[in-house]
């Protein structure tokens, strides 16, 4: 069974949502504190985090930096409904996503079965092979990637978003094309997930030799990976 660990102070809810969960075919573990939470994610053992942001003593946001400190298990963020601050700055720590609380047991589900799917195997096109647009290399079975041979540090939506962009070196991937590849749903209006993704990944990619970004904005259109 997949392993999730959720944490939340509120434990009515929670214990809804574990409940729903466990029918659904997952094991869940449950932290009502950042600070729990935090020491159970960093254990290991769990596919995947459910962290909500408002709660007392270390705040999901806190927690979150400290997880990512060091582990990579994906973490997807439950934020209040409206609050954009709270859902930016999760996405620039390095959650994967997020979902607006009130959400329906449902949709949560829908959300980590999307994340699971995209940390699991390779597409079927990638042939067993690495990805090469030079100096970047990524290894999709491995889920890695490396950049003049040193290996890139990515959470996995950034390496699922970097892939979509270097299947399509060289030309422009409209937002609706990341979301649905790289984040497996549809892009929402007013989602800026993609674009806080793509500041970070730009970020770790670093410039071409010209100093521009490797990857280039398209204004009304998308993003586009360009090779050295």
């Amino acid at each position: 069974m997949t392993r999730i660990l959720l944490v939340d102070d509120d434990a009515e809810l929670s214990g809804l949502l574990a409940e729903y969960l466990a029918n659904e075919g997952f094991a869940v573990d449950v932290a009502h504190d950042g600070e729990a939470g935090v020491e159970a994610a960093l254990a290991g053992g769990h596919a995947i985090v459910v962290l909500d942001v408002m709660m007392p003593r270390l705040n999901g946001i806190e927690a979150l930096r400290r997880i990512r400190q060091s582990s990579q298990v994906p973490v997807l963020m439950l934020t209040a409904r409206g609050d954009d601050v709270d859902r930016i700055v999760g996405l620039e720590l390095g959650a994967d996503d997020y979902v607006p609380k009130p959400c329906t047991p449902r949709e949560l589900v829908a959300r980590l079965r999307a994340i699971l799917r995209r940390v699991g195997a390779p597409p079927a096109e990638s042939g067993g092979g690495p990805i090469e647009v030079p100096p970047l290399t990524i290894w999709p079975e491995r889920r890695s990637a490396s950049l003049n041979g040193e290996p890139l540090r990515l959470t996995s939506a950034e390496f699922n978003l970097l892939e979509v962009l270097a299947r399509h070196a060289g030309r422009v991937v409209s937002k609706a094309e990341l979301s649905e590849q790289g984040l497996g749903r549809p892009l929402a209006r007013f989602d800026r997930a993609i674009d806080v993704h793509m500041s970070s990944i730009r970020q770790k990619l670093g410039t071409l030799p010209d100093g521009r970004s490797r990857i280039q904005t398209v204004r009304g259109m998308g993003y586009q990976l360009v090779p050295d």
